[in-house]
């Protein structure tokens, strides 16, 4: 009766094993263009308030770039036809009434990787609610499963430039599109061209004693990111001599009449000052959206600079910042 059963527990375990091994097999790739959410809900509710909520969220201005673009593009699929194919977009909102109040965040569902976002409640203010209260941790679930995704992406042909870790002892990655446009001891810039501009990426460090943490600290890395434009990053313009006999001075600088956000956050674990605003050219007409995190690095005593910033006038920046920022994100101090 012993072997009987012990073959029995034997068997359930395979069975088990092997049906979980089926279930990952069949689980297909996801798909799905980047920052684009299906929002499963019926249209009743999506022509509605809660529809409004959704969006509201979802579809809210990036701060940043100078030009509105909402943080997602929204598809609302209906879900009587919510199946096969359209099960596979790697985030996805569902919408379920007449259940008990809650937010459950959910991986691989349909496809891998996938996030999917659950919002249930018994009432329409059930579901606005959750919506409204939750929305910092709905945009970051969405938002993280998207810059997992380009570095993904990335990942399939990156760079090999070497000295980045030999003169600054770190590691980041990048696409071999970049090529080098400066390089020192201690500074980095990258450019990559696409259609209607170009992207570029900075790294750099920086004396510990050089930033200070205090109320004043987001005018300090004002400070330090002009001072390199002005050093490195130089217009179309500088150097030329005018109809006056003047040397033009041009050169990049923070756009002083739009507010940054500044904000702190954890990169590499180690804490970080993040900035986004807008840069220009001085006596140029260039500009566009940049994103500087400012990497505490206490065991080297020094501080990491890297930026992403974007010339690509009269296109959508959105996806190209997202960009930058997965690339940043990527980077590991030694």
């Amino acid at each position: 009766m012993k072997h009987i059963l012990f073959l029995a527990s034997l068997l359930f375990v395979f069975s088990c094993g092997d049906k979980k091994a089926s279930n990952e097999k069949f689980l297909l790739d996801s798909s799905g263009n980047i920052n684009n959410i299906s929002v499963v809900v019926t249209n009743e509710l999506w022509s509605g308030s809660i529809g409004e909520a959704i969006r509201t969220v979802l579809a809210k201005p990036i701060y940043g770039l100078p030009q509105d673009e909402p943080t997602f593009t929204i598809n609302q699929i209906p879900p009587a036809v919510f199946s096969g194919f359209v099960t596979k977009n790697r985030t996805i909102l569902k919408i379920e009434m007449n259940k008990e109040p809650g937010i459950e965040v959910l991986k691989d569902v349909y496809a891998k990787p996938q996030k999917v976002i659950v919002v249930s409640g018994k009432t329409k203010q059930d579901i606005i609610d959750l919506i409204t209260q939750d929305k910092v941790r709905i945009i970051e679930t969405f938002r993280n499963e998207e810059i997992a995704e380009r570095q993904r992406q990335m990942g399939k042909s990156l760079h090999s430039f070497t000295s980045i870790r030999e003169k600054l002892g770190l590691t980041i990655r990048f696409p071999s599109i970049y090529h080098v446009v400066k390089e020192t001891d201690n500074f980095f810039w990258f450019r990559k061209d696409i259609t209607t501009g170009h992207s570029h990426l900075m790294i750099y460090e920086l004396p510990f004693e050089a930033l200070k943490r205090n109320d004043s600290t987001v005018i300090q890395i004002i400070k330090i990111r002009d001072s390199i434009g002005e050093a490195y990053i130089k217009g179309r313009l500088d150097g030329v001599v005018n109809a006056n006999g003047d040397t033009v001075n041009s050169f990049m600088i923070t756009e002083g009449a739009y507010a940054p956000f500044h904000g702190e956050t954890i990169l590499d674990n180690k804490p970080a000052f993040e900035t986004k605003g807008l840069w220009e050219l001085t006596n140029d007409f260039m500009g566009g959206p940049f994103i500087n995190y400012t990497i505490e690095d206490k065991v080297n005593e020094r501080w990491v600079g890297i930026e992403g910033f974007i010339f690509a006038p009269s296109v959508e920046k959105r996806n190209y910042m997202l960009e930058l920022e997965a690339i940043i994100k990527s980077v590991k101090i030694d």
